[in-house]
């Protein structure tokens, strides 16, 4: 059995290590962004509630980290991460300790997938977009999917709103008018043998964006005066075996609708 996956986080870059990886690593944003509702027709400062995030404690053999966001409203959001032999756990509880509601909607965790997809670790090249997929309609589809949208108030890009999500509460790049079937969005490895995937519950979005990045935006939907969320996560990192990622993901999100 592989060891276990290590887990760094400095500045809001979560670096997920082990040898056998391409390039050795995963680098996430994490967290990117925690954003308001109506976001898909507004410009992108007015949806960003800022944030501050600490690391409160490391694991001495890399495996668990744990931070704490504070949001400028007052929200506190506690993340437990845990590396394990081929996935990366997230455990996030978000809490609201003031009189007030608070208008946290949903949450970008940002997944760098140049470098592992094979290609340049460069901004806004496009070249790892036919190794990346989502599932519509039941099938899995690589990028550029058909019906691919094009307009929007920030191009390029592609997003797809989760099961129920208003169409105006998503990221204000170019929305699919496809629903996907399955949480699940990832990429194939440049030698073809692994994939990277992952998966949030609830889920805001699936979201393919600028910097060779794919994003599973958890969604928060708002947290009235006292009221605690919990919600989870994983980032897969498997061998390129697509209905054995399935079979696994329906375990771990059984709530979410199950792929045909």
């Amino acid at each position: 059995m592989s060891l276990p996956l290590t887990l760094d986080w400095t500045d809001s870059i979560l670096t997920v290590r082990r040898d056998d990886l391409p390039a050795g690593r995963v680098e996430v944003l994490y967290l990117e962004a925690y954003c308001r509702p109506g976001s898909h027709d507004r410009d992108w400062d007015r949806t960003v509630i800022p944030h501050r995030s600490e690391l409160l404690a490391r694991s001495d053999d890399g495996r668990k980290i744990r931070l704490r966001d504070t949001l400028d409203d007052g929200v506190v959001v506690e993340h437990v991460l845990t590396g394990r032999a081929d996935e990366v756990d997230f455990r996030v509880e978000a809490h609201n300790p003031t009189a007030a509601p608070s208008d946290a909607h949903w949450a970008q965790p940002c997944v760098r997938v140049g470098e592992f997809a094979g290609c340049p670790k460069a901004p806004f090249t496009y070249d790892y977009l036919p190794r990346c997929f989502v599932f519509l309609n039941g099938r899995m589809e690589h990028l550029p999917t058909r019906d691919w949208a094009t307009d929007a108030r920030y191009t390029p890009g592609q997003v797809w709103a989760g099961p129920g999500v208003d169409p105006a509460d998503v990221n204000p790049r170019p929305l699919s008018p496809l629903r996907p079937s399955c949480g699940l969005i990832g990429c194939v490895s440049g030698d073809g043998t692994r994939i990277l995937a992952t998966a949030w519950e609830p889920y805001q979005e699936l979201f393919q964006g600028v910097v060779q990045c794919l994003h599973s935006d958890f969604r928060i939907g708002g947290l009235a005066p006292g009221e605690t969320k919990r919600i989870r996560g994983k980032l897969y990192l498997v061998p390129n075996d697509v209905p054995a990622l399935l079979e696994r993901y329906e375990r771990d999100f059984p709530e979410q609708a199950p792929p045909a």
